[in-house]
């Protein structure tokens, strides 16, 4: 598989969000706002990364019978240092994130991720796999914030766009997700099928 392929596939062909529908819980529970949204996704695509490349090392050393405990302890490793470093320097956002930030183990992304593809390839585009799927599911959690964000409260990024005006509260209420995610998602994956009948 080519590099571009690689990349290409993470950001638009396979996106995790808007094409594999993975990793809906955080999806929908995080992006209540654009910068919560956009954290989450950086700090699982650099758990994707890390444990793409170490289990991509390791794939010829670890035995099949526990091939899966082993990549999640290498995932859970890289999920501890997230959120050591998150607790000590961004304390606020770690509170924000709270539960979802050590979910990030039994995300279906990056174990799916390990599997499919970091334990059969080389180490140089298994990283490649990492950042990119990570990166794709990071841009598709914060455009679904920044709307979310946008008609719930009037703001972007924490700027208040509408001067003392309320938003729709329902937009950062669990039923608004689901309506964000399914217009959203209903939208890109018409571009992307009319960007295919071009192609």
């Amino acid at each position: 598989m080519k590099a571009k392929d690689i990349i290409k596939n993470g950001l638009i062909k396979e996106n995790p969000t808007w094409v594999l529908i993975l990793g809906m819980c955080p999806t929908l529970a995080t992006t209540t706002s654009a910068i919560n949204g956009m954290m989450m996704g950086l700090a699982t695509t650099f758990v994707l990364l890390m444990s793409n490349i170490v289990i991509s090392l390791l794939k010829s050393v670890i035995p099949d019978k526990v091939r899966i405990p082993a990549f999640i302890v290498i995932i859970a490793t890289f999920v501890t240092i997230v959120q050591m470093v998150m607790q000590a320097f961004m304390p606020d956002m770690y509170e924000t994130l709270g539960l979802f930030i050590p979910l990030i183990v039994v995300n279906c992304i990056v174990l799916g991720r390990a599997e499919a593809f970091a334990s059969k390839n080389s180490v140089g585009h298994s990283a490649l796999d990492g950042l990119f799927m990570g990166l794709g599911f990071t841009w598709a959690l914060t455009l679904l914030g920044m709307v979310r964000e946008l008609l719930g409260t009037g703001c972007f990024f924490g700027i208040s766009l509408i001067g003392g005006a309320d938003g729709m509260l329902l937009m950062i209420l669990p039923a608004g997700g689901f309506l964000c995610l399914g217009f959203l998602m209903a939208l890109i994956n018409h571009l992307r099928s009319r960007n295919v009948k071009k192609a």
